[in-house]
């Protein structure tokens, strides 16, 4: 690993910024790179690094994507058309890469993921064995006073018995947390949003009374109930961080800038018109506008040779 890269990772892991880890195992002549090469993908599909060429680049870049949605590690072999004698490898993912210029490589794509964070508000036994068991599972957690709040946070769990709900709940949601869970009676939870008057999209990220309905009554039985009740959005309804800083602001993102990302998003899949590749879009694919439709390619090659009129 280059010192720049592990030093960068470092920065990152420190600003709780996923991304992908990318390593070369093997490279078959007559490949640019070597084995133990690397490079950092970013949730923007820009590569730090290196670990080939714009074509192999534009591979690890799709399978990276896809690994972060997932956290799950992948081995991408990435192959030039036609490729049949590089060594097999179990558990493998292959992409036959049309305008591969030759050797094979293969590639482990490990994502980086921060632990989730969770804010609890309030010093109630329920908030203590909360705090207690979401350590226990590797949640990052912060507590009322902790002077970050809710940025940043995956769900925030307001248990505070009836102190500082309504300006907690509300912060929580300012700051777009997914996930905001109230810890009170049906009752009293119900009376609490109509007392906010929250919109539709709001209430549906509000749960009261938070929890999993597993019969529990111990302060520990309820965190345990409230903490399965958010690890199941993390897992099965992909749950996600809220937006810190400039993130936040959705024009500070650069895929709302149509001078910086015309036609579509960062990150969007699309099909390279001239070799036939699924690319993914980031902030240096190379693109052009045909007939007023922006088209993308995996290189600069099938750019020209589109732009020429040579086609597939």
């Amino acid at each position: 690993m280059a010192p720049t890269i592990s030093a960068r990772m470092k920065e990152l892991a420190d600003d709780r910024v996923p991304f992908v880890h990318a390593v070369v195992v093997r490279a078959q002549f007559p490949t640019a790179v070597s084995a133990g090469d690397d490079a950092i993908v970013l949730p923007d599909g820009s590569i730090e690094g290196f670990v080939g060429g714009q074509c192999a680049e534009s591979s690890v870049r799709t399978a990276a994507l896809g690994a972060l949605q997932d956290g799950r590690s992948v081995l991408l072999r990435v192959l030039p058309e036609g490729e049949l004698d590089f060594p097999e490898s179990p558990g493998a993912r292959v992409v036959v890469n049309p305008c591969l210029s030759g050797g094979a490589l293969e590639i482990f794509l490990q994502p980086l993921l921060p632990p989730p964070v969770l804010w609890i508000v309030g010093d109630s036994p329920i908030a203590e064995a909360l705090a207690g068991l979401a350590r226990s599972l590797d949640f990052s957690v912060r507590r009322t006073r902790d002077e970050r709040g809710p940025a940043g946070a995956t769900a925030v769990v307001v248990s505070s018995h009836g102190r500082d709900e309504i300006p907690s709940i509300r912060a929580a949601l300012d700051a777009g947390v997914g996930f905001v869970g109230l810890v009170a009676s049906s009752r009293r939870g119900t009376a609490v949003l109509a007392e906010m008057g929250l919109s539709e999209a709001e209430l549906r990220r509000v749960h009261t009374p938070v929890g999993l309905r597993i019969g529990a009554r111990t302060s520990q039985e309820i965190a345990l109930s409230v903490l399965a009740e958010i690890v199941a959005a993390v897992r099965t309804q992909g749950l996600a961080p809220a937006p810190v800083g400039a993130a936040a602001d959705p024009a500070a993102d650069p895929a709302a800038d149509p001078e910086k990302a015309p036609g579509v998003a960062f990150g969007t899949q699309v099909v390279d018109p001239v070799c036939g590749m699924t690319v993914t879009v980031s902030p240096d694919t190379p693109h052009l506008v045909a007939g007023g439709e922006h088209v993308w390619f995996c290189g600069t090659g099938c750019r020209d040779r589109y732009a020429a009129g040579g086609g597939r």
